[in-house]
């Protein structure tokens, strides 16, 4: 993520639960492996950013 801080907009979506115990999981061994804390929100946007870049937008 970029040094300055982004703003962020609060937006509610409906997961399944197995989606949820993963993003957990993520965020745990992102933060294992960074030594930064990471929420299940910061993996979500790390994921649709490299969902869009793949698709040749730059967000």
């Amino acid at each position: 993520m970029s040094d300055e801080q982004e703003k962020l907009i609060k937006t509610t979506i409906y997961l399944e639960e197995e989606v949820i115990e993963a993003l957990a999981e993520l965020a745990e061994q992102y933060a294992k492996e960074t030594g930064q804390k990471w929420s299940k929100g910061a993996v979500i946007r790390v994921a649709l950013s490299e969902f869009f870049s793949k698709r040749g937008r730059i967000l």
